[in-house]
C-alpha cells in the first residue's frame, strides 16, 4: 500500500500504525484516567472500553475508573500492556513513550495535540509504533 500523502508528510499518522493499533491492541494503559467523566481522557477510555478494549487506568491517585483497577505507574501493572495512550501536556508525554518501551508495550498513542518528535524518534527506533496529534474515536472508523 502506498503511504498516503498525509502519512508522507507526518509519519507519526501512518495509515498501517493506526491499523495496528485499533485492531490489534487489546489492552490499553490510559495515562491521566482517572474518575472525572467530564475529562477526555475518561471518555476516550469509555469509547475504547464499549468497543471490546480492557482499559487500564494510569494515574497518581491509581483511581478505580471504569471497572478497572488503576495504577500509579505504567512499571506497576501487573499483567501486559498492547498500547499506552498518553493525555498529558507536549512537553510531559515523552517519559511516558519511554516507560512504554520499557514495559514491552506493542504500541504508543498520544492524544489529539500531543506532539513530541524525540519521543517519537525513541519509540520508533526501539521498534515501537507510535501515533502522535489523533484519537481513536477520530480514527476508528477509518481504521477498524
Amino acid at each position: 500500500m502506498a503511504p498516503s500523502p498525509e502519512s508522507s508528510a507526518q509519519p507519526w499518522l501512518d495509515p498501517d500504525n493506526l491499523r495496528f493499533l485499533l485492531r490489534d491492541c487489546q489492552t490499553w494503559a490510559v495515562v491521566g484516567l482517572s474518575g472525572d467523566p467530564s475529562r477526555t481522557a475518561y471518555r476516550i477510555a469509555q469509547f475504547l472500553q464499549e468497543r471490546g478494549k480492557r482499559v487500564v487506568p494510569i494515574h497518581p491517585e491509581a483511581n478505580h475508573v471504569l471497572g478497572e483497577d488503576g495504577y500509579p505507574s505504567l512499571a506497576e501493572v501487573p499483567f501486559g500492556i498492547d498500547c499506552v495512550d498518553v493525555f498529558r501536556r507536549s512537553e510531559a508525554a515523552g517519559e511516558f513513550a519511554d516507560q512504554a518501551v520499557d514495559i514491552g508495550a506493542k504500541g504508543v498513542w498520544f492524544q489529539l495535540g500531543v506532539i513530541d518528535h524525540d519521543a517519537y524518534r525513541r519509540t520508533t527506533e526501539a521498534g515501537v509504533p507510535m501515533v502522535m496529534d489523533t484519537c481513536p474515536a477520530i480514527e476508528w472508523s477509518r481504521y477498524r
